[in-house]
Formats: structure tokens, C-alpha cells, sequence
């Protein structure tokens, strides 16, 4: 087992529950909510000083929050400790956010020096609607720059590192959340995913994640927020390591409304589904090849799928899928009504980055280069002629089609997370385009759910998509349930990792 992890001793028996049952235990009182609490905050005090991962705590507030429940519980009756598992089914249950998401009287700077001092006076909708739910809120973790961009680094916290070796990135934008959940800090967490944000981080630090359809989760509250036709581009979601409170989460966070659109209450049958398989996007010369282990993965997870369930995958191969970074680069061009580098000057003016990027050559900017990069990149785009914008945008429309054709209301589609696992830092300024394997669902619609699949030979968690048709959540979060119970899960990432052992597929 490498030293480059954090997992070399044993963790608390607690923080391999996942919320659902830890939140079951504090009804029953076999769990203390304080001292729950205390657990975490001893866990993350123990790995972060090597990750980065949190960046922001509250963890004095939520142990005296902690305690008024402990002793609320104490004064009921069992039955009145039952009810509350409709009222308030998260109750004592601990949760981390992404600093982009609004904790009151904590910061929310989105990783922008200009926003450092910035310190939130309420709470983001998906913050409060936890709260009502009875979960309490300990920390918040690092995000990239603005969150957007695929590793998770600022000017104002640094940068986050790979629990399960630290040489590695995290992803971005949610990679903080991805890192402090996947090394056992946190049981769930708050992200946002406008390009993969949520399911990035999710695959490199193997634990899952969930891109709701649009509409569905409330994104107000967080910064920067989204303009025009990219609000329905940006989704808020949960971070988890066990498929089983992804549907549980999804509902507190989609709020009554939300969760009848989904239709979560229904259970779905996953041997009545219909099964797809795409390995890859079909090459693009700016955009890796997925990693022949990558493949490997995803062709086990079919066997077992056909293997276990008796249903039948089948193989497509979607052309358009190739011209995924442009489809998306068009739709998130034509939706924005706020620039880049608007965002950079902190909604007062448009930032120049030609001329932060001179600055930086000389240690004297306060952006990142990925940040000051995409503002050139924006800069160059609006020199695209319309009609070429325009016929991306209507091949979106296309392929969207093209894909809900395929899959009805009773389909779902196994797609790569990733070209390759997490890589070194720094590296993805040398494959700036690979984001799009998750970006492109984005621009679809498409609700899809990460979910980690083992590890690879280099010790690091290997993972697929699960997508499906907008509003059909549900199909993707069952399929996740029974992929986890065919693959092992987060659980079984930890398992191996402490033993040493890898998965050869």
C-alpha cells in the first residue's frame, strides 16, 4: 500500500455507514449526535492537513447544534423519534458544501482573490433545505477558480490533492467535496456541475455523484451563479460514497416539487430496463483516448450487469458524440449572458487576461492560469463565425433527439467518465478539452450518475456514467444502486486500498 494515501490506518466504524442509516441510528439513540460529529471533525482534522480539502469550518456551531438535538431526542418517545424520519430524515446526520455555495457566516469567495474577505449572510436554498431536513452543515471545501475549470485550485486556498494518492488531481470544480468525501471526512456533500463539476471529482476520488436534470434542484445561493440559457446548463446535486442516499438526498434537495416531477417515490425494476454502451466519443484530436482500462472497466461492468440482471447491453456508436467539445462550447456561448471575465473582475468589470496573463508571468496576478487561459479562450470564441456556433447548437438539438429516441423512458446509456484516472497535478493544462466526456450531458439535458467501479493497477478508482432522458433520475440512481452492489462501491475502493490490492479486470 502506497504512503501516498490517506488510508493507511482503520477508520472509525461510523464513517463507513452511509447518511441513511447513520440518521437511523440517532433515532434509535445508538449513535450520540455529538459525538458523531466529533468523529468527523477528528477525521478531517487527520487527513486534511495532507489534501486540502476543506477549506472553511463551522465545526464549534454544528457541535452545539449537535448537542440541542442529542438532547431534543432524549426528551421523546420512540415513536415520536420514528415520525421523524419523514419530518426531518437527515436529523443529526453532518454534510460538507462546496465553498461556491453560500453557509452562513462562512466564506464564499468561489476561489476569487477579489471575494477572499466575502463571508455569507444566509444560507443557499440546497443549504437550507438540508438544514430542514435535520442535517448540519461542518465544513466547506476548495473548489477551482470561478469553478471552471477540472482541478481544484486558487489564489486564495491552494490546492487539493487526491486522497488516494496525493501526487494526483482531484477534478474540478466540486474537487474539495470529491477529496474530503472519498477519504472518509464527510458522508455527503453539496456540488454544482455545469460541464462534469459534480462527476469529475466523483470518478477521481471514487465515490458517486449525482447530475440532476435540469430544473429540478434550486442553484441560487451560490457563486458564481449562472445568466441566461446556463442556468438550465448548471445543476446542483449530491456527492456521496453510497448509491443508496443519492434518491434520499435528491429529494431534500429537488423539495417537494422537484422530487414529484422525478417521480422519486417509484421504485424501479432494473431487470425491466433497456441497456446501451458507448466506449468512447469516437476520437477528436484535442480529447484523449480513453485509457484501454478504462474500457476494460466499463465491459466488466456490462458483463456483470448482463450476467447478474439478464439483460442485454448493447453496443452503439453515436457520431455526433464527436464533436461533443463544440457542442457544448456553442450551447454555453449562445446561453451566457455574463462573460468569463466578468466574472473575473467580480461582476464590477470585465477582466483583460492578455494582460493578466503577462502579469502572471512575473508572479503578479491573482488568477490562475486555467482562469486566465479560458478568458482568452472566451476572447477567441466570439471571433467564431455565427454560422458555425449555429450549426453546433442545432446538432445539439440533433443528437438530443437522436439519444432520447434511443433511450425512451425505460433506457439507460453506459458512458466513459473520463478519457483516463486522476492524473499528476498540473497536467490537465496539457489535455484542457478532456472535460467533455461529462460536459456534453450538460448541453442534453440528460440527468447522469458517476459511480466508482474498483480500483485500477495504479491504485487509483476506475468509474462509468449512468444517463438516461431528462426527468428520468430515477432510472440512473437504480442502476448506480445495483452497480454499487455488483462493484463494490466506495466501500469496496477503501477495502482494497487498505489491503494493498488492486482490481485486474
Amino acid at each position: 500500500m502506497s504512503s501516498n494515501s490517506v488510508f493507511q490506518a482503520p477508520i472509525h466504524s461510523y464513517l463507513q455507514l452511509p447518511a441513511t442509516k447513520l440518521a437511523s441510528k440517532i433515532r434509535r439513540l445508538e449513535i450520540g449526535v455529538e459525538e458523531l460529529l466529533q468523529v468527523f471533525i477528528d477525521r478531517i482534522n487527520a487527513v486534511n492537513s495532507s489534501i486540502n480539502a476543506v477549506v472553511a469550518n463551522r465545526f464549534s456551531e454544528a457541535l452545539a447544534e449537535a448537542r440541542e438535538v442529542d438532547e431534543e431526542l432524549h426528551k421523546m418517545t420512540q415513536i415520536q423519534r420514528d415520525e421523524l424520519e419523514n419530518e426531518k430524515p437527515l436529523l443529526g446526520v453532518p454534510f460538507t458544501a462546496k465553498e461556491a455555495f453560500a453557509v452562513r457566516g462562512l466564506p464564499n469567495s468561489g476561489g476569487l482573490v477579489a471575494r477572499k474577505d466575502c463571508i455569507a449572510e444566509e444560507d443557499a436554498v440546497v443549504v437550507g433545505r438540508l438544514r430542514q431536513a435535520g442535517a448540519i452543515p461542518i465544513a466547506l471545501s476548495n473548489c477551482s477558480e470561478l469553478c471552471m475549470w477540472w482541478e481544484s485550485a486558487n489564489r486564495v486556498y491552494g490546492r487539493t490533492s487526491n486522497p488516494f494518492n496525493r501526487s494526483k488531481i482531484v477534478g474540478g470544480s466540486s474537487g474539495g467535496e470529491g477529496a474530503i468525501i472519498g477519504a472518509a471526512g464527510s458522508v455527503f456533500g453539496v456540488g454544482s456541475d455545469i460541464g462534469g463539476s459534480i462527476r469529475m471529482p466523483s470518478f477521481f476520488t471514487g465515490i458517486f455523484g449525482h447530475k440532476p436534470s435540469p430544473d429540478i434542484v434550486p442553484n441560487a445561493g451560490q457563486f458564481p451563479d449562472a445568466s441566461g440559457n446556463r442556468q438550465q446548463f448548471l445543476c446542483t446535486g449530491p456527492m456521496c460514497r453510497y448509491a443508496e442516499d443519492l434518491k434520499p438526498l435528491l429529494k431534500v434537495m429537488a423539495g417537494d416539487q422537484g422530487a414529484s416531477k422525478l417521480n422519486l417515490a417509484r421504485d424501479v425494476d432494473v431487470t425491466k430496463l433497456r441497456y446501451f454502451s458507448i466506449e468512447d466519443c469516437g476520437g477528436h484530436f484535442l480529447i484523449s483516448n480513453v485509457d484501454p482500462e478504462l474500457k476494460q472497466a466499463q465491459q466488466y461492468v456490462c458483463q456483470q450487469l448482463e450476467e447478474k440482471l439478464g439483460v442485454e447491453v448493447v453496443k452503439l456508436k453515436i457520431e455526433k458524440l464527436s464533436n461533443s467539445l463544440e457542442i457544448w462550447s456553442s450551447m454555453m456561448s449562445s446561453g451566457a449572458q455574463k462573460s468569463f471575465c466578468y466574472y473575473m473582475g467580480n461582476q464590477v468589470s470585465e477582466v483583460n487576461p492578455f494582460w493578466e496573463l503577462l502579469k502572471a508571468c512575473i508572479g503578479l496576478s491573482n488568477h490562475t492560469l486555467p482562469a486566465i487561459g479560458l478568458g482568452m479562450l472566451e476572447k477567441f470564441e466570439s471571433l467564431t463565425p455565427k454560422r458555425v456556433s449555429e450549426s453546433f447548437i442545432q446538432m445539439a438539438e440533433e443528437l438530443r433527439l437522436e439519444l432520447e429516441g434511443i433511450l425512451g423512458e425505460d433506457g439507460v446509456l453506459i458512458y466513459p467518465s473520463h478519457p483516463s484516472v486522476a492524473v499528476n497535478h498540473c497536467v490537465p493544462l496539457l489535455f484542457p478539452f478532456n472535460f467533455s466526456y461529462t460536459a456534453i450531458f450538460n448541453v442534453l439535458y440528460f440527468p447522469v450518475t458517476q459511480c466508482p467501479v474498483g480500483l485500477g493497477k495504479a491504485g487509483l478508482p476506475l468509474g462509468i456514467q449512468v444517463a438516461a432522458a431528462k426527468d428520468n433520475d430515477c432510472l440512473t440512481i437504480g442502476v448506480a444502486m445495483e452497480i454499487e452492489r455488483l462493484c463494490g462501491g466506495w466501500d469496496g475502493l477503501f477495502k482494497q486500498k487498505q489491503s494493498g490490492l488492486n482490481i485486474d479486470q
